[in-house]
């Protein structure tokens, strides 16, 4: 067995949004290459990730609320005595124009994807700090960089998670702690079975417009998050990482 398939060994990490494609391939990978994993999710169906793996414990809960940020660290200490990783991958988006856009549609948006994010980087800074150690990786998007019509509330709540993650790597750099994004273009998820009927066809569909020529499947997106969380990725911090097929540097 080489020395990847064991590499997290030992770590505890949280992954948030893991009922979902990208969530759900990731707190798999991590499980399966030693690491202890606390899996949270709104929907119900996170618990199924315990079938999976008794590395595994799941937390059903709204990112948006304070009170599931401080839960879900509280689990990772009490289960497992530590915390070493945080992955924020939960993410929801509303395909309207902005003058289209309701505050509520743009308050969804953004209370999901960037206070959710914020929270749960604020809890676990709180027990990262002390231990002087510890990775976080937030899941961006090319929208960090590039715009389309429709996405105002997902694309500005992307651009700040960017921000916010730089910021996060100069805070937490004096206690050993790394910070840094991955940034997918389209994947082939249920990101926007809320949005349309054949949500999955369309990404699959617009995925083909990047130089790679298609859209990437969840597992693969999963890889560079987990890199980046590794210590092979050891002097990477405040860094986006664009994982888009090219799409961004055309």
């Amino acid at each position: 067995m080489s020395d990847l398939n064991r590499e997290f060994e030992g770590k505890v990490v949280i992954v948030t949004g893991a009922a979902g494609g990208v969530g759900g391939e990731t707190a798999r990978l991590f499980a399966d290459r030693g690491a202890c994993v606390v899996a949270e999710d709104v929907k119900a169906g996170v618990v199924e990730l315990e079938d999976y793996s008794d590395r595994i414990v799941t937390l059903t809960g709204d990112l948006s609320e304070e009170t599931t940020a401080t839960r879900a660290v509280e689990l990772a200490l009490r289960r497992f005595g530590r915390l070493d990783i945080l992955i924020n991958n939960a993410a929801r988006i509303i395909n309207k124009t902005v003058a289209e856009m309701s505050l509520e549609d743009w308050d969804s948006v953004l209370n999901v994807n960037l206070r959710g994010s914020f929270l749960h980087c604020r809890e676990a800074m709180k027990v990262m700090m002390p231990a002087r150690r510890g990775s976080i990786v937030n899941v961006g998007s090319y929208a960090c960089q590039v715009a389309f019509p429709t996405i105002g509330a997902y694309a500005a709540s992307k651009g700040a998670i960017a921000q916010l993650t730089r910021v996060l790597s100069l805070e937490g750099a004096q206690y050993g702690i790394r910070a840094n994004v991955v940034a997918p273009g389209d994947i082939v998820t249920g990101i926007l079975d809320d949005v349309m009927p054949n949500g999955r066809d369309f990404l699959a569909e617009h995925g083909k417009g990047s130089p790679i020529g298609r859209a990437a499947e969840p597992s693969e997106i999963a890889e560079v998050i987990a890199f980046a969380a590794s210590d092979r990725a050891s002097y990477m911090t405040g860094t986006v990482v664009m994982a888009d097929g090219g799409y961004t540097a055309v």
